[in-house]
């Protein structure tokens, strides 16, 4: 799709406000979280997810919790988690793959290794108190690509490293099924049952573990749907 440019924070806030406001028109339940991920990177625009974050859980204004408030990134470089260090949000890492060569190859902009860009949120965390050091890591799980009982193995030692440098720090593994996005992807969905025993060997490792319920994907609106196509009979106009 292409970047065009950033929102401000008043472009971010005024979409809560009219979300809010649909919700009370339609009768739908109020929202209760809000999540910056997906079709952008909330570091390359640090500043104004920063002042949205502050807004969203101000009283007066959207009162939410901070713990009903996250910034999801990919961690461009260790730095970009210090930029919401101060941020009224829990911090989540778009992980994947702890492995750098496995990681380089689903995340093909990374320029750091995985040992680095730990050690960025582990940094990050320290500068929070203590009640305030949740965390986040997201795992798009890919059928024989990042499902196996060795990926999960290798992400309970990576996770492992940063609950022994981080005191009171809680980690919380996010699995997320990856979802069909037609016949080009070389990727495919994982089976229910390697997931169960992926979630399992984590927790049997003392992980917090969760595994992310898919909504939307039969309107091609779920997790790693939302992009722009074609149709087949599209043609460009002359």
């Amino acid at each position: 799709m292409g970047k065009l440019r950033s929102l401000t924070a008043d472009e971010i806030i005024a979409q809560m406000f009219f979300a809010q406001k649909l919700c009370r028109l339609e009768g739908l339940p109020s929202i209760s979280n809000v999540v910056f991920m997906g079709m952008g990177e909330p570091s390359d625009n640090s500043y104004n997810v920063a002042q949205a974050t502050k807004v969203l859980t101000t009283r007066r204004f959207f009162s939410l919790a901070a713990s009903k408030v996250t910034v999801s990134t990919v961690a461009p470089n260790p730095e970009c988690f210090m930029e919401f260090a101060n941020s009224p949000c829990v911090l989540a890492w778009s992980v994947h793959a702890v492995r750098d060569d496995l990681r380089k190859k689903l995340v093909p902009t990374t320029k750091y290794k995985m040992v680095e860009l730990r050690q960025g949120l582990i940094d990050a965390m320290l500068t929070r108190p203590l009640n305030a050091r949740s965390c986040m890591l997201e795992i798009a799980l890919m059928r024989n690509v990042n499902d196996r009982l060795e990926h999960a193995d290798e992400l309970a030692e990576f996770t492992q490293g940063m609950i022994d440098q981080v005191p009171g720090i809680k980690p919380h593994i996010n699995l997320i099924p990856f979802n069909y996005i037609g016949e080009d992807s070389p990727y495919e969905p994982p089976l229910a049952e390697d997931v169960t025993a992926f979630q399992k060997r984590l927790q049997s490792k003392g992980m917090y573990t969760h595994v992310r319920s898919t909504r939307g994907d039969d309107e091609t609106s779920a997790c790693g749907q939302l992009a722009t196509t074609k149709p087949k009979s599209y043609k460009t106009a002359p």
